[in-house]
């Protein structure tokens, strides 16, 4: 990847990067790239395209009740609270 390109590409990742840096990303992205075209090689010829590499099923764990932590311990490094609940800015206007 030219400079052009590792710019851009830090740009929209809204990243900072000095001139130094943006050389040495430029050519890590040039291998990750260059070894990601080695998986052009690979005869997919009747595979059937599939959502997941391994078959899944139900994942979720039971819902079971458990005990919760105190009041006190989560609210105790909240920038705001009035004791009982978390204060924070009002981002919706009330109508």
């Amino acid at each position: 990847m030219d400079i052009d390109e590792v710019r851009k590409v830090a740009s929209l990742a809204r990243l900072s990067l000095s001139d130094a840096e943006l050389t040495t990303y430029g050519e890590q992205l040039t291998q990750i790239l260059s070894y990601i075209k080695v998986l052009d090689e690979v005869d997919i010829e009747g595979v059937e395209p599939m959502p997941h590499a391994v078959d899944l099923n139900n994942v979720f764990r039971a819902d079971e009740v458990t005990a919760s932590l105190p009041r006190e311990d989560a609210l105790s490094n909240a920038p705001r609270t009035d004791g009982q609940y978390f204060q924070v800015p009002q981002i919706l206007d009330q109508k």
